[in-house]
């Protein structure tokens, strides 16, 4: 579908079990998803932008769909400071909006998001990239069924200390937290939460409170291009912006 909607530039909002997409002209211009903290607790949990400057910006901008519009012109956020953090929120929510699921996928003629047209981004670019932190994760710890459960920290062996980064997850891992919940809290990307329980678990650091009952389901099998994707001028800037944001969390 998302192929087919792509062809005939079409522009509404695609819905599946854990996200959805937004597209304008076939080319995705936002995503988000109940397992990724929105654009909104990026920022303000950053301390990058109060709350009440994001309240003001939505109540003012919001029924125009031109909230990220209003918190460059408001002077609240930059132009390009803009782009680089919503497309952290976009790559992040449409990882799981495109998770292989058994659900339906539906599509919703003409409907926008209120966050408005920040920049669009191909949706193979979206998809490639989707399928790259899916073969990361997995290269990591070969179990995904951990990055939905509750978690909880088990006692270190030798030499099995979590990184400054690492140790911030397992002091909000409490048996009752899922990786979402702690991305929440932290105020950041669930990506980037979901590598940290990923090493947490491959180091024996971290434990799943509830063990599935079956063999992991099976998911497609991944392209030979994926380890290799070519350096045209979207690739670039999805690594350049996963660089940035990795580095500054």
């Amino acid at each position: 579908m998302l192929v087919r909607l792509t062809e005939e530039k079409a522009t509404g909002v695609l819905v599946r079990d854990h996200g959805a997409l937004y597209l304008v002209d076939g080319e995705v211009v936002h995503a988000e998803s109940p397992a990724a903290p929105g654009l909104d607790v990026l920022l303000t949990a950053s301390g990058r932008l109060p709350r009440e400057g994001w309240e003001e910006a939505v109540a003012e901008a919001g029924v125009r769909r031109e909230v990220g519009r209003h918190l460059v012109a408001s002077g609240r956020l930059g132009c390009g400071e803009l782009e680089i953090c919503h497309l952290g929120a976009l790559f992040d929510a449409a990882y799981f909006a495109l998770t292989p699921c058994s659900g339906p996928t539906r599509f919703r003629y003409g409907v926008g998001h209120w966050i408005g047209r920040v920049r669009p981004v191909p949706t193979p670019v979206v998809e490639r990239e989707a399928l790259r932190r899916r073969a990361l994760l997995d290269s990591i710890w070969p179990h995904p069924e951990i990055d939905a459960a509750p978690v909880v920290p088990r006692a270190p062996g030798p030499g099995r200390g979590p990184t400054r980064r690492q140790a911030t997850v397992l002091a909000l891992a409490d048996g009752v937290r899922t990786p979402a919940d702690i991305a929440r809290m932290l105020g950041r990307p669930a990506f980037n939460t979901l590598l940290d329980v990923r090493r947490l678990a491959a180091a024996g650091l971290v434990d799943t409170a509830v063990r599935p009952s079956g063999p992991p389901p099976e998911r497609p099998a991944l392209p030979a291009w994926v380890p290799e994707v070519s350096d045209d001028p979207d690739i670039a800037l999805l690594r350049r912006l996963r660089d940035a944001l990795e580095a500054t969390l």
